[in-house]
């Protein structure tokens, strides 16, 4: 399951990727070669900047690549550092939960409103974060998984 999960985000964080590379390089050369610039082509990059943000977060999250500050856990046992590990697994995913909700609670507020680029209504780019919540959520739990299954294995050692 982690790692369809991990292959999944991974797919779609280098997608989002490839968006951004095309639709640039398309308008950079349409609007220096041919003098003609594509108006919706830094809309459509920025948000799929956004997409693949959430994406690449959920996907460090899950791999342990995320930034954070190792001091503490060097300087305590490591018993004390799995304790630690399972807040911060806790916290990311209410983390997770708050995302989520106040992504949704923004994409129903101004999601009708026409994005001036695209004339496409903006729900679909603020989904990203309701997107980005649910997938650092299901993350969560599955490192959360992983601790609880860690733990059953230690015990019956």
């Amino acid at each position: 399951m982690k790692r369809l999960y991990k292959k999944i985000l991974s797919i779609l964080t280098g997608t989002s990727l490839f968006v951004i590379f095309g639709v640039v390089l398309v308008s950079s050369l349409s609007r220096y070669l041919l003098n003609s610039p594509i108006q919706w082509s830094e809309e459509v990059a920025k948000y799929a900047m956004i997409y693949g943000t959430m994406f690449g977060m959920a996907l460090c999250y899950l791999e342990g690549l995320h930034i954070r500050f190792t001091f503490l856990e060097d300087m305590v046992s490591e018993r004390i550092r799995h304790y630690l590990h399972f807040i911060s697994d806790a916290i990311a995913l209410i983390s997770g939960g708050i995302i989520t909700y106040s992504g949704y609670l923004f994409m129903m507020k101004r999601g009708a409103i026409q994005a001036p680029g695209t004339g496409i209504q903006m729900y679909y780019f603020q989904v990203a974060m309701v997107i980005g919540g649910v997938c650092l959520t299901i993350a969560a739990l599955i490192r959360l998984a992983d601790y609880f299954q860690s733990m059953s294995l230690e015990k019956g050692q």
